[in-house]
């Protein structure tokens, strides 16, 4: 693949929905190709002419993934993300005064790539099984939080006209609660069906547990307290059934994204390595290998995964001014993942757990406290993906034994 220095032309590619802004400069910085082409097959056919004349061509794009990325790749150009922060900057860097278009855009980003592009770090050959798994494990979070939408909705709606349903239900994502709304869909309906209605339907839905049985059976008995209007009522009670009927739909769709993420994760030669995490699981094991990826000289070290991850702070100095902050540019779909499996590793590994406490009674609050986990645990990570060997808790023991970790000492305290 070209380097950086084996470049010969620099293009700055300001992408649209429907258009894309490219300026090309050579090597001295001046402009030899400024046009623009339309988001279509035929726009995408006269970006491949319009470039064949420009061999070794790096581009420099505000975007590390997608469609226009693809095509750009395909095409043969060396393709450079870079951060949209970082682009904005270097804008200001070329138009001091503050002027803002489209052809300005890329301008800055082509004499960028040609100036600072030797320090970037341009996208490599893609793996087909993690590409896919990472669309699905991000859109899957986008639809479980579609579904918490839908939930904040309902409870809502019951709280408004239906308070009985909310007292005798917490867990709004179980299907068994929505099934209650279907078959008692108002309080009048609820007591009109009676006692034996109840029991049966508790009975159907393996709901009979003795801690939660009897409770239930009494907040029933006492939905008919509740007086309210009953146009509010009837009104609610159709609202509340749209919003059970596109929470079943939702629960279809996510049942068969956990399915291909599964069939997915199982066939890549990373999946036991990254299962292999205590706490990670069938769900969050995925999300970690997608994220991360396969590709072992993309980070040089573990610093490089912690930032990326963003569990590495941010050094701050001016003066007699010396502080750290929190990092907020980074992947925050792998600092959310890390979140979720440090978090879980507390309850699944004792060294974990002895970390974790320590860092709460030094006042560390929960966030803190799991971000600073997961700093420990990406450099275990990093270390277990350069080698890929899956986790073993008593060869993690022994290093912790042979560094004389501060951590040892909590866990045998």
């Amino acid at each position: 693949m070209t380097s950086h220095d084996e470049l010969t032309y620099f293009a700055g590619f300001d992408w649209a929905g429907d258009h894309h802004d490219i300026i090309i400069v050579n090597a001295s910085g001046r402009v030899v190709a400024d046009f623009q082409i339309e988001h279509t097959a035929a726009g995408w056919r006269s970006w491949r002419e319009k470039t064949m004349a420009y061999q070794k061509l790096g581009v420099a794009i505000e975007t590390s993934f997608g469609m226009v990325v693809e095509q750009l790749i395909d095409s043969g150009a060396r393709v450079f993300p870079v951060n949209p922060k970082s682009a904005r900057r270097y804008r200001e860097r070329k138009n001091p005064s503050g002027t803002k278009t489209d052809r300005h855009d890329a301008w800055a980003l082509a004499d960028a790539l040609r100036t600072d592009g030797h320090a970037w770090r341009a996208l490599g050959p893609k793996d087909p099984i993690i590409e896919e798994l990472r669309i699905l494990c991000r859109d899957e979070v986008a639809l479980i939080e579609e579904r918490t939408a839908l939930i904040n909705q309902l409870r809502q709606a019951l709280r408004e006209y239906y308070p009985t349903a909310l007292e005798a239900f917490e867990d709004w994502i179980a299907p068994s609660a929505w099934a209650f709304i279907e078959r008692f869909s108002n309080a009048e309906v609820l007591i009109q069906k009676g006692k034996r209605q109840w029991e049966k339907f508790l009975h159907v839905q393996k709901l009979n547990r003795p801690q939660t049985y009897e409770k239930r059976l009494e907040i029933f008995a006492k939905a008919g307290e509740w007086k309210l209007n009953s146009g509010l009522v009837k009104a609610k009670s159709l609202y509340a059934l749209a919003k059970i009927k596109q929470l079943r739909t939702l629960a279809t769709q996510l049942e068969e994204y956990r399915r291909r993420i599964e069939e997915l994760f199982a066939n890549h030669p990373d999946s036991g390595l990254f299962g292999s995490l205590p706490g990670a699981g069938p769900k969050i094991a995925p999300r970690l290998l997608s994220e991360i990826g396969s590709d072992r000289a993309l980070y040089d070290d573990a610093s490089g995964l912690q930032s990326v991850a963003g569990t590495s702070p941010v050094s701050f100095q001016s003066g007699k001014i010396r502080k750290a902050q929190m990092r907020r540019a980074c992947n925050r779909n792998l600092r959310h993942a890390m979140h979720l499996f440090a978090h879980n590793s507390v309850e699944r590994s004792s060294w974990a757990r002895a970390y974790y406490d320590a860092l709460r009674e030094k006042g560390k609050s929960h966030a803190q406290a799991l971000r600073c986990l997961g700093q420990r645990w990406l450099k275990i990570i990093w270390k277990m993906w350069q080698s890929k060997t899956a986790y073993n808790a008593e060869l993690h023991l022994k290093n912790q034994l042979a560094h004389g970790s501060w951590v040892l000492e909590l866990q045998t305290a």
